[in-house]
């Protein structure tokens, strides 16, 4: 649904309970638009590879909203630690050892990239969800990546379960 005149709190309680009913939504985030889904939902991320036609053993980037809940989803190396304290600037780690995630989301040598994320948004919504997201260009595979809202597909408009207001509007793309 788009359109949806939501504003803080609301826009985080509704866009939270699309993905855990095992929708998809369309978010502007670092780097222009990405489709989002429950990452422990086999589900939600399967209808993710389908809408943008990809394969399934193509990756995908998880998102998290804070360091301390990497060990619950992945083995993580001291450098890893160390990396993200020093790092100022949007960063994916490849992961071993991927757990409490769907199954299709896991690469098959048991890896797996995620993200801090710093974006408010995003983060706020990951904070209320308690589980970690998918994130994924708002297009179909091959296409050009959305950087505003005017650039996602009539297509992938229609496919998501809902597009969320919060800058919709931009059309630079500040992080």
């Amino acid at each position: 649904v788009i359109g949806r005149a939501e504003r803080g709190r609301e826009a985080i309680t509704y866009t939270r309970q699309v993905i855990h009913d095992g929708g998809i939504v369309a978010i502007k985030g670092i780097g222009g638009f990405h489709l989002c889904c429950d990452a422990t939902n086999e589900d939600a991320v399967k209808k993710v590879y389908e809408l943008k036609h990809r394969e399934d053993s193509k990756a995908m980037l998880v998102l998290l909203d804070d360091v301390g809940k990497l060990a619950s989803y992945v083995t993580v190396p001291d450098i890893a630690y160390d990396l993200l304290e020093v790092n100022d600037k949007p960063m994916t780690v490849i992961y071993p050892g991927a757990k409490n995630m769907a199954k299709n989301l896991i690469a098959t040598d048991g890896t797996i990239g995620i993200r801090i994320t710093s974006e408010a948004f995003t983060k706020a919504l990951l904070y209320r969800f308690h589980r970690p997201i998918v994130s994924t260009s708002a297009n179909i595979s091959g296409e050009p990546s959305p950087k505003c809202f005017a650039e996602i597909s009539d297509a992938v408009k229609a496919a998501v379960d809902h597009v969320v207001d919060y800058r919709q509007g931009e059309t630079a793309n500040p992080a």
